[in-house]
């Protein structure tokens, strides 16, 4: 290819702002008092403004230890790290419904450049985090992008050495593609516990978010860049599809347990007050564009989804095949959002369109030996909802030709051309992250799923990490890290493949690391 993947992926417009000290938030802890021991951060950039979240909690996991009163939150947001020349400013009520946290929707900034907040109550002050506004949709000469993507952090099973390493990256954003706290204990060779057993009530469930948000590693990579969000399964119970879970088959009961878990998510998420649940139901689905370089498609694979085929009783397990995963009338996304998904397909594109999805979309035949065998809880469960997306790439040749899926949830990286049929081309490439710490699949597995399912160009699942993905006119370049021991605290992070797409032309082309 004749542009430079190298020079992509040690570019960025973020380059000239890595000197904050973002690995060393607690040093400004003050008392047993401090409020702000789950950090800062922010997310949803628009042109003129994102959002500012922060949660007050002394005691972070016993409740919060704020009581019921609600207290005045000051925010500030400058144009330099020193805090000298304000850009704007304002107040906020952190309320016990919300486990006091606080949601700014920070308007009138300039687009495409970097901001530093930070807040102020009962006296003590919160870190900085450094944020950035999206570029101007109107840009004539759109400047490249570079963002990470991630998911999978099982607490218990390894240290978060992947966002050490994503915090001092030049990045202009960050996506978490779902599995941001997990709700069981599960694993082997656990380095640390959670607390409690499995959340049912919300309480339980903000306590869980306050132990994996203390973690100073994670705080660092929130309290750097925006962040965008979608959830997967662990966030509310694991396998889960709509109104039952394997653990909980009463829909009644079921949907008050995630009320309770979106309701936790929202108030430990920087997202917009849009995005704040009613009950049971909460939309998070939506297109973040940035400039005419970039459309991300953010997508909620879980909660509308067809309850799973193929399996009579409550797991997603064992791998399955039957006509009823076939069926035109299961969806993985719901109607709605399939429609909406269809419109955003056809409207004029940015130059690249990122689906950004929990879960690996091609197709995998996970079964050793000739027969087929297909995971019910991925998208071989839903093969037609599969083909509606792939055809809607198909059918938008503008959008198509440059669509690339981001995903996560199986805890391994792979690289694939995304094909309507076996041997058609490709009409879009997918990459998964990996997982942040979560248990991956064994090598016969992986080997086994690469030599059934051709278009499935690379695999690895014996390491734990995240990616990283630059944009520029001409092309897209793709970096898998990866952990050299997520057991350990200090591990070294190390690029372990790189990929290239050329715009125009889906498919992957794997470079050398």
């Amino acid at each position: 290819m004749r542009v430079s993947r190298r020079r992509l992926l040690l570019g960025g417009m973020a380059a000239a702002s890595l000197g904050h000290p973002f690995l060393r938030l607690h040093a400004q802890r003050a008392s047993r008092e401090f409020p702000f021991t789950l950090g800062v951060a922010s997310g949803s950039p628009r042109p003129d403004g994102m959002v500012l979240w922060t949660r007050l909690a002394p005691d972070p996991l016993q409740g919060g230890g704020m009581g019921e009163a609600p207290v005045d939150v000051r925010w500030e947001v400058t144009h330099d790290e020193g805090f000298s020349r304000i850009a704007a400013k304002g107040r906020a009520t952190a309320l016990a419904a919300l486990a006091h946290s606080v949601h700014v929707e920070v308007q009138g900034l300039a687009p495409g450049r970097p901001y530093w907040y930070r807040f102020t109550a009962n006296g003590a002050r919160s870190p900085a985090g450094r944020t950035r506004t999206a570029p101007a949709e109107g840009d004539a000469a759109p400047q490249p992008l570079r963002f990470a993507f991630a998911s999978c952090q099982q607490y218990e099973q390894g240290y978060y050495a992947a966002y050490r390493d994503m915090a001092m990256q030049p990045l202009d954003f960050v996506v978490h593609l779902g599995d941001y706290i997990y709700e069981s204990s599960w694993g082997s060779r656990h380095v640390r516990h959670h607390q409690g057993g499995i959340p049912t009530q919300l309480g339980e469930f903000r306590d869980r978010y306050a132990l994996y948000k203390t973690d100073p590693h994670l705080q660092a990579a929130h309290a750097a860049f925006p962040w965008l969000v979608t959830w997967d399964d662990h966030e509310v119970a694991n396998d889960y599809t709509d109104d039952v879970s394997p653990r909980s088959i009463d829909p009644a009961q079921f949907l008050a347990i995630r009320a309770a878990a979106y309701q936790a998510w929202y108030e430990h998420m920087p997202v917009p007050a849009s995005m704040r649940p009613t009950g049971a139901a909460a939309t998070i689905y939506g297109r973040h564009r940035f400039g005419h370089m970039l459309d991300v498609l953010l997508l909620d694979g879980r909660q509308y989804r067809s309850h799973h085929a193929c399996l009579a009783g409550r797991s997603a397990s064992p791998l399955a095949d039957c006509a009823d995963r076939l069926s035109p009338e299961r969806s993985f996304l719901g109607a709605r959002q399939e429609a909406w998904l269809a419109n955003e397909l056809a409207a004029p594109p940015a130059r690249w369109t990122v689906i950004a999805q929990p879960t690996l979309l091609a197709e995998a035949d996970r079964k050793r030996g000739p027969e087929h065998g297909y995971w019910m809880d991925g998208w071989d469960g839903y093969a037609a909802s599969r083909a509606r997306l792939l055809d809607g790439l198909a059918a938008n040749k503008a959008r198509g030709g440059d669509a690339l899926v981001i995903s996560g949830d199986v805890h391994a990286f792979w690289a694939a051309d995304l094909r309507r049929e076996p041997q058609g081309p490709a009409v879009a490439t997918e990459f998964v992250g990996g997982a942040i710490t979560s248990e991956g699949p064994s090598a016969a597995n992986v080997a086994n799923m690469l030599a059934k399912n051709d278009h499935l160009r690379y695999g690895r699942g014996d390491k734990r990490g995240y990616a990283q993905m630059a944009l520029d006119a001409r092309g897209c370049a793709v970096e898998f890290r990866a952990v050299d021991d997520e057991k350990a605290e200090d591990a070294a992070v190390v690029p372990m493949a790189r990929f290239a797409v050329e715009r125009g032309a889906p498919g992957v082309h794997l470079e050398s690391t």
